[in-house]
């Protein structure tokens, strides 16, 4: 695929005699949203980890924007930006110099603009000047995205972004992930929330006992299924609804 940001072909990785990953083949197109999705131990913290450089894998090839993830390793790291399970962020130090600290250290003029910038992309204006240790968990994601968002990196890997947050802290989330694919930026996502992949993904990927075992649009994977049986029931709110109407916030329009 010309327009493919990442590619995968066969990838392979054991831990000892636990076969992690057993030929692993996909591929995500520039621009778009691609979610992985699997059971905890599938191995989706593993194929992100080899794809940004942290692991090798034992066999298979994998290429993020053109360059081999084990031969140009370093060409790899200067496209991306790695958001992980935890928020890797400094509690002591305020929003604002979180941001201009990784400015500085990827050399770029201006960190302070920077820094402006994304606190109010991200809606983290008010709490700018605010130790981290003060912030709730989804600031605290929020701000870790907007560290991994500083010089614009081609591909965005998001590891389980939401998992621990709040149902109003992952509607953020999201909505911050839709804004990232508008503007023309690759996003690859894993998560355990079949919802969320529903949200955002251009792509789903099924990953179960190391290998992709479906891999298509919301309209190719829903083609598996039989049709569905038509029953005429009173619809009832989930308590994610409830939950968000009595706090007063909208959900996330569907796509």
């Amino acid at each position: 695929m010309l327009n493919s940001s990442i590619q995968v072909k066969g990838l392979q990785k054991s831990y000892k005699e636990l076969h992690v990953l057993n030929g692993v083949d996909f591929e995500v197109e520039k621009g778009s949203v691609f979610a992985l999705l699997g059971s905890n131990g599938a191995g989706k913290t593993t194929i992100v980890k080899i794809l940004t450089t942290l692991l090798k894998q034992d066999g298979g090839t994998a290429a993020v924007n053109g360059f081999d993830v084990a031969a140009k390793p370093d060409d790899v790291r200067q496209s991306i930006s790695l958001t992980g399970q935890f928020a890797a962020v400094d509690e002591i130090l305020t929003g604002r110099e979180n941001l201009i600290m990784i400015a500085k250290l990827r050399h770029l003029k201006n960190p302070h603009q920077i820094a402006d910038d994304l606190l109010d992309r991200l809606s983290l204006t008010d709490a700018a000047d605010r130790s981290v240790s003060t912030y709730s968990g989804g600031m605290r994601r929020r701000l870790d995205i907007a560290m991994s968002l500083i010089g614009n990196p081609q591909v965005i890997f998001l590891d389980e972004p939401t998992t621990g947050l709040d149902p109003e802290g992952r509607i953020e989330i999201w909505k911050i992930v839709q804004e990232l694919a508008n503007n023309g930026a690759t996003v690859f996502l894993t998560t355990q929330y079949l919802e969320e992949a529903e949200q955002l993904a251009d792509r789903i990927a099924i990953l179960h006992e190391g290998k992709i075992i479906a891999n298509g649009t919301l309209a190719d994977l829903k083609k598996l299924f039989p049709p569905a049986k038509v029953e005429y029931v009173e619809k009832q709110p989930t308590l994610e609804e409830i939950f968000l109407a009595i706090i007063g916030k909208k959900e996330i329009k569907q796509q």
